[in-house]
């Protein structure tokens, strides 16, 4: 299951995903995490040393072995230099599991030891001095891309990313690469308006959105969300002393966090696998060559040089009975 926590920047996305991600590693699931937002805080939420986190392999440093591992043996893709962050499977391409071992893992995942369990972590790397004013972000976030649309995941397996914050996610077409995203949103003005912008530019895509409340602290805030969100409410977290431990480096063992919140998190699992059933690899494939041909057409084909519309399979679908490239 692939699931994306979204919000506003200080909404607690970042807090939220990595307590998920530290329930789901407790239940024995195999778990990738991936730390895709502009501000690098996974690693440490997670419980590294920030001189650990910080020496985390970039996935956006990586670009061109993730490129040459992922086309294969792919006839529509003639080099590395010609795929792009678009850039769909077909037929020849390797294929990615979650729990696998290969060179992409090899090079840019590193095992995180949580107290009930373990996860790969992956990063797309920060967005440094040397990139200002040269690049943008989403040359990073590419990567995470990639690896999403070369991903084969099944039931009881999850990949969890934390997003850039507020609507940057609609730069390219990652955020339908999701079988259910978690909007985190205070009960603010400005916490709900990421909510209505990100259900807007979604509403077309069968992108599935549920909002997570945080930092909700009476029956004020709940009914306040529960007007402006209505059904799309699926649960709220508030007040957490397990949580302000770990912000100061000092988490108590996963097992002591409050019984409200570890129920707030089995309701986002429970969420998160109810969707399995609404999969539909056929859509997913097309929503993919959709995104890859705009791409193609407003930047990709002057920069590669190339007619990337070429690099779409029309008789390819992913899906988990396809046979990856070895």
């Amino acid at each position: 299951m692939k699931i994306a926590f979204v919000g506003k920047g200080g909404s607690g996305k970042t807090t939220l995903s990595s307590l998920f991600i530290r329930h789901l590693a407790a239940t024995g699931a195999p778990v990738v995490a991936v730390d895709a937002d502009i501000n690098q805080h996974l690693g440490a939420a997670l419980g590294l040393e920030e001189d650990l986190a910080a020496e985390l392999p970039a996935m956006g440093d990586r670009l061109p072995l993730i490129k040459d591992y992922l086309r294969g043996s792919n006839p529509r893709i003639a080099s590395a230099e010609t795929m792009i962050k678009t850039t769909p499977p077909g037929e020849g391409s390797r294929l990615l599991r979650v729990a696998e071992n290969n060179p992409l893992y090899d090079a840019c995942a590193r095992r995180v030891e949580l107290d009930g369990g373990a996860v790969r972590l992956m990063v797309t790397g920060p967005f440094t001095d040397a990139d200002l004013g040269v690049a943008c972000y989403h040359s990073k976030t590419g990567a995470v891309e990639l690896y999403l649309n070369h991903l084969v995941d099944s039931r009881d397996e999850y990949v969890v990313v934390d997003m850039t914050a507020g609507s940057d996610s609609f730069a390219s077409g990652m955020f339908t690469r999701f079988d259910i995203t978690f909007l985190v949103a205070e009960p603010t003005r400005k916490g709900v308006s990421v909510y209505r912008q990100y259900k807007e530019y979604a509403r077309d895509f069968g992108v599935v959105l549920r909002v997570v409340g945080n930092k909700v602290q009476g029956q004020d805030d709940l009914d306040f969300l529960r007007a402006e969100v209505g059904d799309d409410l699926l649960v709220t977290v508030g007040h957490s002393d397990w949580v302000r431990a770990m912000e100061k480096g000092r988490p108590p063992r996963f097992e002591l966090l409050e019984d409200v919140n570890r129920r707030a998190l089995r309701t986002l699992q429970v969420a998160a696998d109810a969707t399995y059933e609404l999969r539909d690899w056929e859509r997913y494939t097309q929503q993919m060559a959709h995104f890859h041909l705009k791409n193609a057409a407003s930047w990709g084909n002057e920069r590669t040089g190339a007619d990337l519309a070429a690099q779409v399979d029309p008789g390819f679908v992913l899906g988990e009975g396809v046979t990856a490239s070895v």
